[in-house]
């Protein structure tokens, strides 16, 4: 059995390594997913379509927040993961802010630089007060 909050952890890896293929391949990222052979699980599909449907609005909101940088200017990672979060934290009824941020931090550290976890931690607190000053 599973670990309760696995299953969102393995849902934004995958979009990460689906929305990082699109990216390279320059392909639609809705289109990547229903390419695959291995059938993508709804919360998957989920976070990959949302990034892909709201991408302007969301690069718009991270871009706001970086301080000295450019989207142009972020690691492809660094940038996805960020829109990853952007994504399901523009979902009112999405996971809480801290496990949105937390999951973030972690795929940032996984994927990226020794100091990417700090970085996209200071970026998304920010886009988090905007995306749901509620919280």
């Amino acid at each position: 059995m599973s670990r309760p909050g696995r299953r969102g952890s393995e849902a934004r890896e995958r979009a990460l390594h689906l929305l990082y293929e699109a990216e390279i391949a320059g392909l639609d990222p809705v289109e990547v997913v229903d390419r695959q052979v291995v059938p993508v699980d709804e919360q998957t599909a989920r976070i990959v379509g949302s990034v892909a449907r709201n991408s302007p609005t969301i690069g718009a909101m991270v871009s706001e927040e970086l301080v000295g940088w450019t989207l142009e200017r972020l690691s492809t990672i660094d940038r996805l993961v960020m829109f990853i979060a952007t994504a399901e934290l523009l979902d009112a009824d999405g996971p809480p802010v801290a496990v949105i941020l937390n999951e973030a931090v972690e795929l940032a550290k996984r994927y990226s630089t020794d100091d990417a976890g700090r970085f996209v931690n200071g970026v998304l607190a920010a886009v988090a007060r905007s995306a749901r000053p509620a919280a």
